[in-house]
């Protein structure tokens, strides 16, 4: 299509949303055994397709790494056979859960009427994201299994291994004979396109963006429909003077390496003062790869770790850097955490049971950990099949995001010509 003839960014984005909102309709009339036929298609195909999809990754692979984009987000963006794999079980395990549309909580009330709690959909479902490319099946499906019809945006660096995705998943829509717009893909890049999406009130019903914090907060202010939502990810672990030091020993290092470029690594840690000779540093040679950044006693015994500004100890780095501080008290841990985190995840590490329950009762995040990696949290990992998000909000949705929060609820008032008296 030549630039004169070239649909105005606007009008596209309103009439894949118009699309979208009348799918929604005939999705909330399809049966559950419907759309999980879809899922069940949709997980076969991906399956069949990998070669396509793994060649549509290595263009944006290929074109991100031109680009210069930083390792972590080269790794977030690459689709390997075990990734794919990982894509398909996803998609097989949220078609094998239980159904949440349409689940009834009943009460008769005094007056005589039977009072219904009904789940329902969503409607419209809009995904911004950035460059990882298994996003795509997860929100589709996510959105599928609980009935609504979804957009999604990915960023330019993933648009091919989405648009792949999005094919195939498409697909298996028509296979199960839902509505062809249950699920559309964004193909233009134009920043405005996600300005015009995050406006089209009383069409598409919420927004959920995945990514850094530049795109969320720019959603965030941009949006005259409702987002949910997580700024950032500045994770902390606090190392209990009770602490077995050896299970922070491997607590520690797996919330930090086992994969650092995503939101629940562990960014901040926090030694108490009677344990820190003794960990931080054995903790220091496991994290032999990380920069450290501490205070003055961290330094003390890391010779090699940097010193810590203000501004490190808030900082989500999705990357080999961690910034360390020793404390003097849980409270100060708690307090710590109040002050720098972004009420994503954050844990403890103790054998006191009354530490532990203090910790969890003082810290306000989406996830509190107790003896456990960070990492944990994630909707696959706590049986939601895959998330659409983790949002930090404490309205409607909290912590990692599965079908259940894709839905809202209606009443309904059964009566036998009941009147109010």
């Amino acid at each position: 299509m030549s630039e004169e003839t070239r649909e105005d960014i606007g009008a596209y984005v309103r009439r894949v949303a118009l699309a979208s909102r009348e799918a929604s309709r005939g999705l909330r009339a399809a049966s559950g055994a419907q759309r999980n036929r879809a899922l069940v298609e949709a997980a076969r195909l991906l399956h069949e397709r990998r070669a396509a999809i793994k060649a549509a990754n290595a263009v944006d692979y290929g074109a991100a790494e031109r680009g210069g984009l930083a390792a972590a987000m080269l790794d977030r963006l690459l689709l390997t056979d075990a990734r794919i794999d990982d894509m398909v079980r996803g998609v097989r395990e949220i078609s094998a859960m239980e159904d949440p549309v349409g689940a009834v909580e009943g009460v008769r009330r005094p007056d005589g009427f039977l009072l219904e709690k009904v789940r329902v959909p969503i409607g419209v479902v809009a995904i911004i994201y950035e460059s990882r490319p298994n996003v795509t099946a997860d929100a589709a499906c996510l959105c599928l299994k609980s009935g609504n019809a979804c957009i999604l945006r990915s960023g330019k660096e993933a648009m091919e291994s989405g648009k792949a995705i999005t094919a195939a998943i498409t697909e298996a829509v028509a296979l199960a004979g839902l509505p062809a717009a249950s699920v559309q893909y964004i193909e233009r890049t134009e920043h405005q396109g996600v300005t015009e999406l995050v406006r089209q009130s009383g069409i598409v019903d919420l927004v959920v963006p995945r990514g850094g914090e530049a795109l969320i907060r720019r959603v965030v202010e941009d949006a005259t429909v409702p987002v949910i939502k997580h700024f950032k990810g500045v994770c902390h672990l606090y190392v209990d003077r009770a602490a077995d030091l050896a299970m922070a020993l491997e607590v520690v290092e797996n919330s930090k390496m086992q994969k650092v470029g995503v939101c629940n690594t562990l960014e901040s840690l926090l030694v108490h003062a009677d344990v820190a000779a003794g960990f931080l540093p054995r903790i220091a040679s496991r994290l032999e790869r990380v920069e450290l950044r501490g205070c003055e006693r961290t330094r003390r015994f890391v010779p090699r770790a940097k010193a810590a500004t203000e501004e490190d100890y808030a900082r989500e780095y999705l990357d080999y850097i961690l910034s360390v501080k020793v404390v003097d008290s849980l409270e100060e841990a708690a307090s710590r955490i109040e002050r720098y985190g972004s009420q994503h995840t954050d844990g403890i590490i103790t054998q006191d049971s009354r530490a532990a329950e203090a910790f969890v009762a003082a810290v306000d995040s989406a996830v509190v950990t107790v003896n456990a990696s960070t990492r944990l949290a994630d909707g696959g990992v706590f049986g939601l099949g895959a998330e659409i998000g983790i949002s930090t909000d404490k309205l409607h949705a909290r912590g990692p995001m599965g079908v259940r929060e894709l839905t809202s609820y209606k009443w309904v008032v059964r009566g036998d010509g009941t009147l109010r008296r």
